[in-house]
């Protein structure tokens, strides 16, 4: 899985950013020297399916949040972020923020001081339709609240120029 991150063809602030278990938002603003945008393309309330369910550690038919974001610089997408969190296991102040939709997931768990961790499952590099041509280095990660899952997120980053700051 780390093997990834090695690749000499990968830039290293991707490197940095694929690399963390802490906020890529954070990271993003800290490269960049700019706020990071959070554009949603679609959120809605879904029933688990077995496969949600089983990645998420909940019954099936359970409601999930699921949700895919962007983050962009200056219009510059720099992630396509999938979220799926159990609607049950988020607090209630967290969710008022997380159905608000355009708060990044890091900066929302900070401001309500949760202590979470994250556990990257998988990294590698493949294709998404969303950037075209271009291969992501695609990685799956949960956080980890009270010893249960809160979310399962897949970030999906372009691996071109935009990456050299």
């Amino acid at each position: 899985m780390q093997d990834v991150l090695k690749r000499p063809d990968i830039p290293a602030c991707l490197r940095i950013c694929a690399g963390t278990d802490g906020s890529v938002t954070q990271l993003l603003e800290v490269l960049t020297g700019k706020t990071v945008r959070v554009e949603t393309i679609y959120q809605k309330v879904v029933k688990a399916t077995p496969e949600t369910a089983r990645v998420l550690g909940i019954d099936q038919g359970e409601e999930v949040n699921d949700r895919l974001v962007t983050l962009k610089v200056d219009d510059i997408v720099y992630v396509l972020a999938k979220s799926l969190a159990p609607i049950n296991r988020i607090p209630q102040a967290v969710r008022t923020d997380l159905m608000r939709a355009d708060i990044p997931i890091g900066r929302i768990l900070r401001e309500h001081k949760l202590e979470t961790r994250r556990d990257i499952l998988k990294m590698e590099i493949l294709h998404r339709d969303f950037f075209g041509e271009l291969p992501v280095l695609s990685r799956e990660y949960r956080i980890i609240y009270n010893n249960e899952i809160l979310m399962w997120i897949n970030e999906c980053f372009p691996v071109d120029e935009r990456w050299k700051m």
